[in-house]
């Protein structure tokens, strides 16, 4: 009889309902990912109980896959040592540091300590590092050959540290005092004549970087370069260890959750599956704030009380200009940002970037004016009316173009994430604008 994979919540009844043998046979079938979210979907005690079950090897396959905000470290540190020390054994360095990063440096100890000494030293030398920079994302395994060796030297000794090490398409060239001094793409190794010296095939690498560098700024250079891997280097050119692909990915999808939690104002150190007291927690701050920056939009409002009262019909689009500011401004500022993020502005364009916001904001500002203005003659009300409602969209749209680049702009150049705070003063520049645009215009022109 042919088994074929179960959903995660099937597997999961076979295990509460004491079928432990089937359910070890069907998550076999799984790939780590689908494990993964069986784990994901088990409440903690089941998790440990899985974890316990399958071979060290397919568990810690798994608890890489899991997302951060299930916290597979806490799975890891509620299992026996030898048993956790045994899966960290299985998983590549870089990976366990992630997990293992997550713990206690004493919790960390006791695990590492049942952990085999070669393996060990690999994972504590990754766990120095910053998990957020290169050396916290590298991994320090990898193939290496001297650049005297001949092809067919350079061959057989790539089979014998092959096995070690996870997929590879390139072989780094380092010389007796450890320094990098090439790369040799596997194809080009293979297609050569064996005879023929490493030395003559390597090539200079496209890229290098430092251990100490962002995440976010080397998948900035590993798209840039198009590049599979890129090899990470001290300040004396020595090769520390290397970045593959996958790892940049993880990074780039993490980025971009913080990035956009960032632009709605809720702190990138929220969990997403936190509970909801500790959700309030991160995101009360930013929301008075914005109250804050409301009540100054509300004390302009207040200066023009006596226009409000001679002019009542103006109270109708307020909310109308102020939204239409606030949704330009937006735009203006999610296009900046963004490219911002992607280091696609350099100081000497940041004139360039606000006059084309400027622009397109007018531009913007003029077609949506004469709609404006229109509709207001539509519901029959006076032609100069209509004019006070043109000038005043055409003038906040003006003004949220300039607000959404030049805002994040000036907090880049003072070194304050603009994906944090910028949407909070956009808005209220665009509604404290608007408000007076139309208020104080329709006070000029209509009374």
């Amino acid at each position: 009889m042919i088994r074929r994979p179960l959903p995660a919540a099937r597997l999961l009844e076979l295990l509460r309902e004491g079928q432990v043998s089937e359910f070890l046979a069907r998550a076999r079938l799984l790939e780590p990912a689908d494990l993964a979210d069986v784990l994901a979907q088990a409440d903690e005690d089941e998790r440990i109980e899985i974890a316990k079950l399958l071979p060290p090897d397919l568990t810690g396959e798994a608890l890489i896959e899991m997302p951060e905000e299930e916290h597979a470290e806490e799975t890891l540190a509620a299992l026996p040592r030898e048993q956790a020390a045994e899966i960290v054994g299985e998983m590549p360095d870089d990976d366990a540091a992630d997990i293992l990063g997550g713990l206690e440096p004493e919790e960390q100890r006791r695990i590492l300590s049942a952990v085999h000494l070669e393996e060990r030293q690999d994972v504590e030398r990754l766990l120095e590092y910053d998990k957020e920079t290169a050396g916290g994302l590298m991994t320090g395994r990898m193939v290496t050959v001297r650049p005297e060796m001949t092809v067919g030297e350079a061959l057989e000794s790539i089979r014998k540290q092959a096995e070690a090490v996870e997929d590879f398409t390139e072989t780094y060239v380092v010389g007796p005092d450890g320094r990098l001094a090439g790369v040799l793409g596997f194809k080009r190794l293979v297609l050569s004549p064996p005879a023929r010296s490493v030395k003559e095939l390597m090539e200079e690498p496209d890229v290098t970087v430092g251990p100490e560098m962002d995440q976010e700024e080397v998948a900035r250079l590993m798209s840039r370069y198009n590049v599979p891997s890129i090899p990470v280097v001290d300040r004396e050119g020595r090769l520390l260890g290397r970045i593959t692909f996958d790892d940049v990915s993880d990074v780039v999808e993490r980025e971009a959750t913080e990035d956009l939690l960032r632009f709605g104002g809720v702190s990138a150190e929220e969990d997403l599956g936190a509970r909801w007291f500790e959700a309030v927690k991160t995101r009360l701050p930013w929301l008075l704030v914005n109250l804050l920056t409301a009540f100054v939009a509300a004390a302009v409002v207040a200066l023009f009380t006596s226009v409000v009262r001679a002019l009542p019909a103006l109270a109708a689009w307020m909310t109308i200009i102020s939204g239409m500011g606030g949704n330009a401004g937006t735009q203006a500022l999610a296009v900046t940002v963004r490219r911002l993020a992607l280091g696609l502005i350099p100081a000497s364009a940041f004139v360039r970037v606000i006059g084309k916001e400027i622009m397109v904001g007018l531009a913007c500002g003029i077609a949506n004016g004469v709609v404006t203005a229109l509709a207001a003659l539509g519901f029959h009300q006076p032609p100069m009316l209509g004019v006070v409602v043109c000038l005043a969209m055409i003038g906040n749209l003006f003004v949220a173009g300039f607000a959404g680049a030049f805002i994040p702009l000036l907090l880049e150049r003072f070194r304050i994430d603009p994906a944090i705070a910028s949407s909070v003063f956009v808005t209220t520049f665009t509604d404290v604008c608007g408000f007076a645009l139309l208020l104080g215009l329709g006070g000029w022109l209509l009374l």
